[in-house]
């Protein structure tokens, strides 16, 4: 499992970056009108790595548990996919933008498939939630998943307030003589 825990370490920075520097810095979507479809997004898709980080971090999934593990992956893969969609119907993605969500989808085939031996080894094992010892990638994980829960409720709470805002209303075009 050190390989799994150290590809999400890494797929937690690459997701902090791009929320830093694409949806913060560049975007600024928490402060666009017409953002809160994509903030509800977001926040949902913190909620599900946090739910990873923290649940792979310190334990084991066995037997029939190991679903919830798959349940929460297939999960983030439809909100991430609708995010995509929604993403380039509403603004243009900058190119660091596109890399990095490129880099996330090149990660996140790695750790599935790094994870999945795993997986089908757990669901051989009676039903049960397991702790394991943790290690250096447990505490990464953990420090990820709760700035993975700050924002999510970040984003919620947006998606909330922007879904309450009147829409901006074109400005009408005058005539010139």
């Amino acid at each position: 499992m050190d390989t799994v825990l150290t590809l999400l370490v890494l797929h937690g920075l690459l997701g902090g970056l791009d929320v830093l520097l694409n949806h913060e810095l560049a975007e600024r979507l928490p402060h666009r009108p017409g953002a809160a479809l994509e903030e509800a997004l977001h926040a949902a898709r913190e909620a599900l790595f946090a739910a990873l980080f923290l649940g792979l971090a310190w334990f084991e999934w066995h037997g029939d548990a190991a679903w919830l593990v798959a349940a929460v992956i297939a999960c983030e893969v439809a909100v991430s996919t609708w995010d995509s969609v929604l993403e380039d119907q509403t603004r243009r993605l900058p190119p660091l933008e596109r890399v990095l969500h490129v880099a996330l989808l090149i990660n996140l085939g790695a750790y599935t498939t790094v994870l999945a031996p795993h997986w089908l080894a757990w669901r051989a094992l009676p039903t049960a939630v397991a702790p394991v010892s943790p290690g250096w990638q447990s505490l990464a994980l953990t420090v990820l998943g709760l700035a993975a829960i700050a924002w999510c409720v970040r984003d919620a709470l947006s998606s909330r307030r922007l879904h309450k805002a009147p829409e901006p209303r074109p400005v009408a075009a005058t005539a010139t003589r």
